[in-house]
């Protein structure tokens, strides 16, 4: 597998909500994020998001999930990409779905629901809630005020336990320890 290089993620946290929210009516959908697979790429038209979505879900080092509520999962709000390090869980790349994204966005909370997730993982995986990643420079304040992330190194920044549980708890009330 080639050789790929770690990018500063410039997702934009709009809002945390419980869920996701309708930004004209401020209805809250419950949401399902569920793994794509290579018979899922279909689902995700390469004109529709920045990333390249395809080439990650062909990466066997990467997992990515697809963000849909639970009356319409046809209809994608947001794509995640994670990797296992062994003790934690790496954000390799975040994208809202064009729809939720500037000042026209449908939906809020969408990233904030999908960075929750990545936290729930690494729960799951026993790694204390801790997730990392390469945020955009310009960005690293903001996300700092918005999940409580902290700067390890440089623009490389992580979600501690304390915070990703915050996060987890807030998104998937079902949760526990």
């Amino acid at each position: 597998m080639e050789e790929r290089t770690e990018i500063g993620l410039d997702f934009e946290v709009d809002k945390l909500t419980n869920s996701i929210e309708n930004a004209i009516s401020g209805e809250v959908f419950d949401t399902l994020i569920s793994k794509l697979g290579l018979g899922d790429s279909r689902q995700i038209r390469k004109s529709e998001w920045t990333f390249d979505w395809k080439r990650e879900i062909k990466d066997g080092t990467r997992h990515v999930y697809k963000l849909t509520t639970v009356n319409n999962p046809t209809i994608v709000h947001g794509l995640i990409s994670l990797t296992d390090k062994g003790d934690h869980v790496f954000m390799d790349l975040i994208e809202n779905a064009k729809f939720n994204k500037g000042k026209g966005k449908l939906y809020k909370g969408v990233a904030g629901n999908l960075v929750a997730f990545a936290c729930k993982t690494s729960f799951e995986q026993k790694y204390g809630g801790v997730v990392s990643f390469m945020a955009k420079t310009q960005l690293v304040d903001h996300y700092k005020q918005t999940l409580g992330a902290k700067v390890f190194s440089g623009n490389r920044m992580f979600i501690d336990t304390k915070e990703a549980l915050v996060l987890t708890t807030r998104y998937f009330k079902d949760f526990r320890l």
